[in-house]
Formats: C-alpha cells, structure tokens, sequence
C-alpha cells in the first residue's frame, strides 16, 4: 500500500489532501473509513463523518467485490465540504465493475440487489460524478456543509462527468437519513447475551421498518437443526398473505436458511434499505452458524473421545458389541443394531438399542425378516460391498460397514432421530464410531483368542490331575498372572521313578510368553524323558542345564526336585536337589516350621552346576511344601510377603491335609495385597498320608 498527503496542487492552504492506493483485500473498506475518517478530523468536518463512512463503504466494497483490482482511495478536503474518489485498474464501463452491475431500471424499486452504490451515492451526495482515466476509471462524490456559504462555494470537478448532468442532487425529506442508516450498519449483537440474535434481529427489523413505514415484518430462520422454521424477529403486525409483501431472502449458507418478510408501503428506498438490513443480519448468521458447527465438531470429537476410551476399555467381545448400540443411541440415532458376520459370512444380530424400549421386540422382528427387500438383504449388501446402504421403511436409516484391518466384521445399522434425518456431520461422526467399533470387536476377538491359546498352552505344561498314591498326598494350587493371555514361566509335576518312588518337580523360569513356555515345555519334557531312563538326579540335572545353555535363549531356570519312597516304617524318604531354587517349607506333625534344603546353582546360567543332596525324612503327618518365588515375592506396596511370613502362616496348619494345607497358603499369599498378582503364584505340597 502507497500513500500520498500534501496540499492539493490546485488548492488553497485550507485544503487537505490524501492519495492511498490499496489491495483488493476484505479489509480495504476498512483502510478506506480510516483514511477518509482522519481528513474529516484534520479538515474539522465531523458533521459529513456519517454519509462520508456510508458511501466510502459502500464504493470501496463494491470495488473490492466486482474490480478485483487495485484501488485508488483519493480524498480532498477543504472548509465547506469533502471529495472522495475511489478507482480501479479493470476494463470495463463503470457501472459493471464500481457499481457490480448495469442498472437500465427507471423505477428506483427495480434496482438490483448489486447496484445501490450508486443510488445511495446519488442520494446522499451533493454532487457525484464518474471518470475515465487511461489506467482505469471510478466514481466521486461530493459532501458539502449545510448552509448559503457552502451553496456559494461549491463546484464542478473538472475533467469529470457529473450525474444529472451536473446538478446535485437533494433528498427528499422522507428519505431515511445517513446517520440512521450508518448506525443500522454498525449495530452489533450484544456479546454477553445468551442468544443475541433475536434481540439484534428484532432491533433491525424494527428500525428498517420504521424507515420505510412498514406496517409489520418478520424475519423467519431455518438452522437445519431439526425444529424447521423459526421466528427470529418480528414487527406491527402480521404480513398478511394478500398484501404485496417485500420478501429478501437471507444470504447464509446450508443449513440454515432464512427470509425478511416486509408489509412495506411504497417507497424508493425500501428494497435497498430491506437489502442492506439482509446482509448485515446475514452476517451474523454466518457468524453464528460458524459458531455453532465449530461448538458442535467439539462436541463430537469429545464424544468420539469417550467413545473411544469406554471401547477400548472393553477386552470382551460380547461386552464390546453390547456397548456400542449404548454409545449411538439417543445422541446419533433413534435405535440401532450390530451384526457380526460368522465363518460361513452370515449376518448374526449381536446386539440392538431402541430410544422407546417398548419398541425394542417390534425391531428384533423386522431386523430378523427375510425377502429380496428386507432390512436384512440390506444389510447383507452393505456387508459384502463394504459401502454404506441406505434402509427403507419401516426402518428409516442406513447401514456402515463394520471393518478392521481388512476384515468386514459385520455391520452398525442405525435409525434416523424422530425429528429429522441424518446431517452430514452426523454420518460422517457414525463412520468414524463404525471404525472404532470394529477395531475394538477386532482387539477383543484377538484378544480372547490370545486368552485361549493362552490358557490352552498352560493347560498343557501341567498335570491335568496328580497321582493318587497310598500313604502318600499331593496337593497343588497355581495362579496364572499376566491377564490370562501370557504363558507363565512356573510350573510343577509328579512323575513316576523306574525305582517304585515319585519324583516331585517344580520350576521358575525367567520371564513369561511363549518363549518362555517353550523353555518351561523343554525343562518338563527332557527331565521326564532322563528319569524314565533311570538317569540319577544329579545327572538329570546337569543334562538340563547343558540343555539350556545351548538352546535356552539366554532363559534360566530354577528348579526342585524331590524323589520320594517309603522308608523306615511309616517314614517317606525324600531326597532333595535344589538348583536355584527357594528352599522348601517342612511343616512337622508336632508343629515347628522350618526351611530344610541346600541351595544350588541355577539351570542355563553356567556350564557347569552343582546341586547338593538333602535328605529328609517325613514321619506320619508331616508335609513338605515347595513354591515360586511368586509367593515370596507378593508385593504390598513396597513390603513384600517373604519367606518369614510364609514359615509363619504354614505352622498353624501342621496336622492338616495337604489340600488344606495348599488351599490356605494360596488364599494367605493373595490375600496379603489388593493388586493383582505381578508373578505366577505356584504351591505344591507333599504329605506323608500314613495312619
């Protein structure tokens, strides 16, 4: 942007002076009353500041709007009176490029929408006039101070074409005033209102009618939120339907919609001025739509949010598609429906809302009718086609795919809200919840599958039941951790001994999963595999070990074994390796917990290993308990459960069975916090059973 500000070459000392060239930019009318504003300052014209801010405004926005060029602002000043002329650089008469259009109407209420720049310059201004220069063309207008000394001064412009042939032109008295109607332009809505439309609406109304001397108005709007159209403002009377109503409609876009609706009597102005009131009311509007969706894609993307959160939430399939119907209705529809497609891909109804539970048995009906042009066909199509289908009646709505990662799971059908259909934003939101669905049904079904070939491979890596041997009692609890869909790494067996005795295994090894399933499926299999060929103990052991070294994967182990056959009498003799292991608990008849054992050296951390024997009697009555470190290892907070507090819960039930004696350690272990177990928890007890 240029500026030039001086004296006119021509003028007197009285005369002030400003040349701006500005953009073709929304803000240039804005630049235009500033400038024009500080020369009526400086010149002490306050009095013309009304219709000079009204015609600038208007001149400067029409250029902006029709030239698209840029624009020439020059304003003159001197005692009696101010000249503005506003030009442009396009090709093109006058009237089609200042002015928007050509005007041929005689009649002042023929004026087009487009071309009351110039009749409000014509009404307003002293003189007015065009020119025609080789780089471009405008219009000027000249505002004179009321009174016979302003009259004696006033001229022509030289060089320019005045309209009417020179003669100003004079308002008629019952034409509205240019204060009145540069206030009507730059009222506002007040911003501290709770909805300031009606008020600022009814506000414009009633000036532009008072102007125009209608009898009654109305201004009518649509938001296209379901309640149709609505009074926004009204004045005098009713418009009746027989009277010749001046009706503009309002220039706002989808989905509101909108008129003004005048009971005017006739007059010259009453259509530009019903005009100019459309506009800046529709403004507004435009303002207060854009509110409102921007208030509403919030409002979604929160509600998508929490969708999403209370989805993920969920690792059961069953609950997942219960909860989904719970999210859409009532906020996205009246009632919907989830179908999930089985292995042979047929649709199967998972779960359905209605709004009107009564309603709910009239739904699971027509959802389950069959037919070439049944819901169900419908969905069957959407399904395959992985599009969105529209449902006829009696069930108004559409259907959305159900897919995740390339699988078509099934389908979310959904009915329209009583009050009006679906609006793009709606089915855009119930895509996106359709998306999310499907990949929380996907997440629970990988999940559930992971639990049960989870649960299947622990299944495997233990007993199903323990011997049942005379004079001898096994009893064994084991508590998986990890969400029921990681493999833990403790594990326990009873296996019979060529001798005629049984061996008693339990083991930890290090970390969970799969791998950690493979090494704890090798350690089982290959000690059952060395004791069936009457391998000894010590030498089961060291085979493990180099096992391990060479094909653990870096994983350890920590093992117990205990072979254990009758003795002296009634007495079990138990001879005990461990490697790595925790010591075990012998629990006496007579009472008296203590540990018994000789620690060793863990399995697949060394190449070598030692693992000294102990050997331990059990009289009638006395239990010997193992354990993982899932036990001692409970955490409460920053205390842990210990051996300690394991030897002193095991003493009061000496003299009991070994269930008993299992069962009530398990309970104590998982009792002592409220957390989740972090570790497999493994207990196995063996008592001597002897009367």
């Amino acid at each position: 942007m240029s500026a030039e500000a001086g004296p006119a070459a021509t003028g007197g000392r009285d005369e002030h002076v400003r040349r701006v060239r500005l953009p073709a930019d929304r803000r240039t009318p804005a630049a235009a009353r500033a400038l024009v504003r500080s020369v009526l300052t400086e010149a002490h014209l306050d009095a013309l500041a009304n219709e000079a801010m009204l015609l600038t405004t208007e001149l400067s926005t029409n250029a902006v709007e029709h030239a698209r060029t840029e624009l020439d602002i020059e304003v003159v000043a001197d005692p009696v009176g101010i000249t503005v002329t506003v030009s442009d650089f396009a090709a093109g008469p006058v009237e089609e490029l200042i002015v928007g259009v050509r005007n041929d109407a005689t009649d002042i209420d023929e004026v087009s929408e487009r071309g009351r720049g110039l009749l409000l310059v014509d009404h307003f201004a002293s003189r007015w006039g065009t020119t025609y220069l080789p780089t471009g063309k405008g219009v000027w207008f000249r505002l004179d101070l009321p009174g016979p000394a302003a009259r004696d001064e006033a001229a022509g412009r030289p060089g320019a074409a005045t309209a009417g042939g020179g003669t100003p032109t004079t308002p008629e008295s019952s034409a509205p005033s240019a204060s009145a109607m540069s206030e009507l332009m730059q009222t506002t809505p007040d911003p501290y209102a709770e909805d300031p439309l009606p008020d600022f609406a009814t506000g414009l109304l009633t000036r532009v009618a008072e102007m125009v001397g209608a009898a009654g108005g109305v201004v009518r709007l649509d938001r296209g939120d379901g309640q149709g159209i609505q009074v926004l403002a009204r004045y005098g009377r009713q418009p009746r339907p027989g009277n010749e109503l001046l009706r503009v409609p309002l220039a706002v876009h989808r989905p509101y919609a909108g008129e003004l609706e005048l009971d005017a009597a006739p007059s010259a102005y009453a259509r530009p001025l019903a005009v100019l009131m459309a506009e800046r009311l529709s403004l507004h509007l435009e303002n207060d739509r854009l509110r409102r969706a921007d208030v509403r894609r919030q409002a979604w993307l929160t509600f998508l949010a929490e969708a999403s959160e209370l989805l993920a939430q969920s690792l059961d399939v069953e609950l997942t598609m219960a909860l989904i119907p719970q999210l859409v209705v009532p906020r996205l529809g009246q009632w919907c429906a989830v179908h999930t497609t089985d292995e042979w891909g047929r649709l199967r109804l998972a779960a359905a809302s209605h709004a009107d539970e009564s309603v709910l048995p009239q739904l699971h009906q027509v959802l389950d009718e069959t037919g070439p042009d049944s819901v169900q066909a419908r969905l069957r199509e959407a399904s395959r086609n992985g599009t969105q289908m529209p449902l006829g009646a009696p069930m108004e709505g559409f259907a959305v795919p159900l897919i995740a990662r390339g699988q078509r799971l099934g389908t979310l059908a959904v009915g329209r809200h009583q009050r009006h259909r679906h609006d793009p934003d709606e089915v855009a939101v119930l895509e996106d919840v359709a998306r999310r669905s499907a990949l929380a049904i996907e997440n629970a079904r990988i999940h559930a599958e992971r639990r049960r070939v989870a649960h299947t491979l622990q299944q495997s890596l233990l007993p199903p039941v323990l011997p049942v041997v005379e004079g001898i009692g096994f009893a064994a609890e084991y508590v998986p951790t990890g969400g029921d869909v990681d493999v833990g790494g403790d594990f326990y067996d009873v296996v019979p001994l060529p001798d005629g005795r049984w061996l008693v295994v339990i083991g930890d090894v290090s970390g969970k999963g799969v791998q950690a399933a493979t090494v704890t499926g090798l350690v089982r299999d290959v000690i059952r595999v060395l004791v069936g060929d009457g391998k000894p103990l010590p030498e089961a052991l060291a085979r493990v070990n180099e096992t391990l070294f060479d094909r653990g994967g870096g994983r350890y182990c920590t093992l117990a074994l205990a072979a254990v056959g009758p003795g002296d009498g009634d007495q079990l003799d138990v001879s005990l390796h461990l490697a790595g292991h925790d010591r075990p608990v012998l629990l006496p008849a007579k009472g008296g917990a203590r540990f018994v054992g000789t620690g060793g050296t863990a399995l697949g951390l060394l190449d070598s290993i030692a693992s000294p024997t102990a050997e331990v009697p059990l009289d009638p009555g006395d239990s010997l308990i193992f354990y993982t470190d899932g036990v001692t290892e409970r955490r409460r907070g920053r205390e842990l459960f210990g051996t300690d507090r394991l030897r002193e819960a095991a003493a009061p039930l000496a003299g009991y069975s070994a269930d008993v004696v299992a069962a009530r350690l398990r309970s104590t272990a998982i009792g002592f916090s409220a957390e989740a177990p972090r570790d497999d928890i493994a207990i196995l007890v063996l008592r001597n059973d002897a009367s």
